[in-house]
C-alpha cells in the first residue's frame, strides 16, 4: 500500500510504521467496541498514516465528525475524541459529553487523544466545565511529520506561518523540533545543521537542548542524512506569491491539493457512451489521489506544464501499441504473457485518461487572456521592471473587482520585488482596495504588513536587484522542455529558497556571505557529534542526502526544483523535503486574512 514511501533514498515507511504502532497501542488500551469522533482537520493527515481497515482491526465500528449537540447513536463501549488542542473544540466536546444520556445502559466510556500534544490549558478548560473526570484515557499522539511521498514530509500545521510571524507563538516550532528528534531516533543523528532565519535558529536551539536533556536519545544508528538545512519562509517571501508553472503546482493553484487528494469538476471524467447526447452527467466532483505510486504522475508532476502535452501523447502511442500486441499473440505462451500484463496496461490507460482530462482542464485556464496578463505582470516584477510605481493592470483588476486574493498576491509580489513600496504607492493601493472591497479588510492589510509582505520601503534602498543578480534568480533563456536550471518551474524565475540550498551544497554559503546578510534573520552552522564508529565513509560516487525543512510552508514548485537538483547527473546531493505545511499563494494569503465582523447591535 505504501510502496511509494520506500522508493526514495530514505525509506519513509519506517516513519509511517512508527505512527501506526503508536495508534494501535492507544486503541488497544480502550478495550471493547469503539467509535471515533474526529476533529475534521485531522481526517486527511490520519488517512496518510492508517486506512480504515487498520482501525477496523482494532474494533473501531463507527466514525463521526465532531460537531455540537448530542452524539449520534452508536452501540459501542468506547467513544474516543481525536482532536487538535484548541479551546473552541473543547466547548464542542463538553457539549457532547454533557448531553450524553447517563441513564442509558451500558454506559459508554469517553477517551480523548490530543494531536500532536496534550494541552494543560485544554484540560483545565474541560475541568472548569466539569467534564474532565468523564475521560478515562487522556493521551497525546505525536503526529508531527507525516510522510506524503518518498521524499516529502509535512506537519500540516495550517496556521504555522501566522503563529510564528504575527503572533510570536512558537508552538509549531517546538513541534518541528520534536518531529526532527523523532526522525533522528529512526534515521540516526544528522551530523551537520545549517539554517537561515529567526525560526530556524529557534528550532536548532530546541533540538540541541532536547538532545542535552535526553542523553539516552543518542542512538547508535548509522546516519542516513548528512545535512539538515532549516529555512524560514520569510527569508523568501517571493516564491509562494508567484504562479507555479509545473503540472503539480498548477493543479494545486487551480483546484487545491489536500493531503495528496484533489477534487476536480466531473464533466471531463464522464465515460463517453455512444449516442447518449451527454445526459446523466455526474455531479459529484471527481476525487483523485496524486502521489508517485502512479507511474505516469511521478514522471510528469514536476515538469513545466508546457512539456506535459508531448509526454502524454508519447504515452498514448506506447499504450495503444501495447494493446495492439494482442492481435499478434499466436501461441498459448504469448497469449498467457499478454493476459498477465493486462492489469498493468489497463491501469496505465486509465491513468493516462485521467491526466489527459486534467491537462485539458488546466489548459483551458492557462490559455485564457487573464492568466496570460497576470503572468506577464508577475514576470515583469520578478525581472525588476517597473516595480516602483502603481501598476496599471493591478488598478484595472481592482476596478473590475477581481478576486481580492489575486489582487493581494500581485501587490505583495510587487512590494517584495521592490524591498517595500514607496509610501505614496502603498497608500494608493490600500485606499483602492479598501474602497472597492470594504473597510473590513483593513486587518488583513495590517497582517500582510506585519508579515513583511506589503510594507513601506525603509531606508530608501531596494536590495532585490542585488539579490536577483548575485543568486541568478532570473534567467532569460529558460528551457521548459529539457531544463538545465531550476528556473524552469516558474518559466524564468529560480526560487530563492532552492537557490540557497543549491549554493549550500556547492560551493558553500561563504561565497554569498554579502547576500545572506541582506536576507532576514541570522545564518548559522551547527555540528552534532556522532558516536565513534558511526562516522560516514562515503563510497566513490555516492550522493550526500540533505533534509531541507521549510518553516512556514513550501510550494509544489519548490519541491519540483529540489527534485530536479536531486536528479542532476553531477549534482552530488539528493534532497528530502520537510515542511510545516504544503502551501500555494492563495492558501498562504488566505491564512493571513482577517475579517472585521460588524458589531452585533
Amino acid at each position: 500500500m505504501a510502496a511509494h514511501l520506500s522508493s526514495g533514498r530514505v525509506n519513509l515507511t519506517a516513519l509511517r510504521e512508527a505512527g501506526r504502532r503508536e495508534l494501535r497501542e492507544f486503541l488497544d488500551k480502550c478495550a471493547g467496541s469503539k467509535a471515533i469522533v474526529w476533529d475534521e482537520s485531522l481526517t486527511g493527515p490520519f488517512g496518510l498514516i492508517a486506512q480504515y481497515s487498520l482501525l477496523k482491526e482494532h474494533e473501531v465500528e463507527k466514525m463521526f465528525t465532531l460537531k455540537p449537540g448530542r452524539l449520534p447513536q452508536a452501540d459501542v463501549k468506547n467513544i474516543i475524541f481525536f482532536v487538535r488542542p484548541k479551546l473552541e473544540l473543547m466547548d464542542i466536546i463538553t457539549d457532547n459529553v454533557l448531553r450524553e444520556d447517563r441513564g442509558r445502559s451500558p454506559q459508554r466510556d469517553f477517551h480523548i487523544l490530543f494531536v500532536p500534544r496534550r494541552s494543560l490549558l485544554c484540560e483545565q478548560w474541560l475541568k472548569e466545565q466539569g467534564v474532565l473526570g468523564s475521560f478515562i484515557h487522556r493521551e497525546q499522539y505525536s503526529l508531527d511529520l507525516i510522510p506524503f511521498d518518498g521524499d516529502l514530509l509535512s506537519m500540516e500545521a495550517e496556521s504555522a506561518f501566522k503563529e510564528c510571524y504575527l503572533e510570536s507563538d512558537q508552538t509549531s516550532l517546538y513541534h518541528a523540533a520534536k518531529g526532527l528528534m523523532t526522525l533522528q531516533a529512526l534515521y540516526g543523528t544528522i551530523p551537520q545543521i545549517f539554517g537561515k532565519g529567526e525560526c530556524a535558529r529557534h528550532v536548532a536551539n530546541m533540538m540541541i537542548r532536547m538532545k542535552r536533556e535526553f542523553p539516552g536519545s543518542q542512538n547508535s544508528i548509522f546516519p542516513v542524512f548528512d545535512t539538515l538545512l532549516l529555512l524560514d519562509r520569510n527569508v523568501d517571501l517571493l516564491t509562494p506569491l508567484a504562479t507555479q508553472l509545473t503540472y503539480e503546482g498548477l493543479i494545486d493553484e487551480i483546484y487545491g491539493i489536500q493531503n495528496t487528494y484533489v477534487k476536480l469538476p466531473p464533466e471531463k471524467f464522464a465515460p463517453k457512451k455512444q449516442g447518449e447526447g451527454g445526459k446523466d452527467l455526474p455531479t459529484e466532483p471527481k476525487k483523485l489521489q496524486l502521489n508517485s505510486a502512479e507511474e505516469l504522475y511521478a514522471e510528469i508532476r514536476d515538469k513545466n506544464f508546457n512539456a506535459v502535452g508531448s509526454v502524454l501523447s508519447k504515452k498514448a502511442k506506447i499504450i495503444s501499441a501495447a494493446f495492439e500486441e494482442r492481435h499478434h499473440a499466436k501461441t498459448v505462451g504469448e497469449i498467457k504473457q499478454f493476459v498477465s500484463q493486462l492489469p498493468h496496461m489497463q491501469a496505465a490507460r486509465s491513468s493516462l485518461a485521467n491526466h489527459t482530462s486534467i491537462a485539458e482542464l488546466i489548459k483551458d485556464i492557462t490559455t485564457s487572456e487573464d492568466f496570460f496578463d497576470n503572468l506577464t505582470v508577475e514576470q515583469e516584477f520578478m525581472s525588476g521592471i517597473d516595480t516602483d510605481k502603481v501598476n496599471n493592470y493591478i488598478e484595472d483588476c481592482i476596478a473590475q473587482k477581481h478576486p481580492l486574493i489575486k489582487i493581494l498576491r500581485l501587490v505583495c509580489l510587487q512590494s517584495v520585488c521592490n524591498s517595500g513600496l514607496k509610501q505614496k504607492v502603498l497608500d494608493h493601493y490600500k485606499r483602492e482596495i479598501l474602497q472597492t472591497y470594504g473597510y473590513e479588510h483593513i486587518l488583513t492589510l495590517n497582517n500582510l504588513e506585519k508579515a513583511g509582505l506589503l510594507k513601506p520601503q525603509t531606508g530608501g534602498r531596494n536590495n532585490y536587484p542585488t539579490i536577483r543578480k548575485t543568486l541568478r534568480l532570473w534567467m532569460d533563456d529558460v528551457n521548459e522542455q529539457n531544463p538545465n536550471d531550476i528556473s524552469y518551474v516558474y518559466s524564468g524565475y529560480a526560487p530563492l529558497s532552492v537557490r540557497l540550498a543549491q549554493l549550500l551544497a556547492r560551493p558553500g554559503w561563504r561565497s554569498i556571505e554579502e547576500v545572506l546578510k541582506m536576507l532576514p534573520g541570522p545564518h548559522f552552522e551547527e555540528r552534532q557529534q556522532l558516536p565513534t564508529g558511526l562516522q560516514k565513509k562515503r563510497q566513490h560516487g555516492e550522493n550526500r542526502v540533505t533534509l531541507v525543512f521549510f518553516l512556514g510552508g513550501v510550494t509544489y514548485a519548490e519541491i519540483a526544483a529540489l527534485r530536479f537538483l536531486s536528479q542532476m547527473e553531477d549534482g552530488g546531493t539528493e534532497y528530502v523535503i520537510a515542511t510545516t505545511k504544503l502551501i500555494n499563494g492563495t492558501s498562504w494569503i488566505k491564512s493571513l486574512m482577517e475579517k472585521l465582523e460588524p458589531a452585533p447591535f
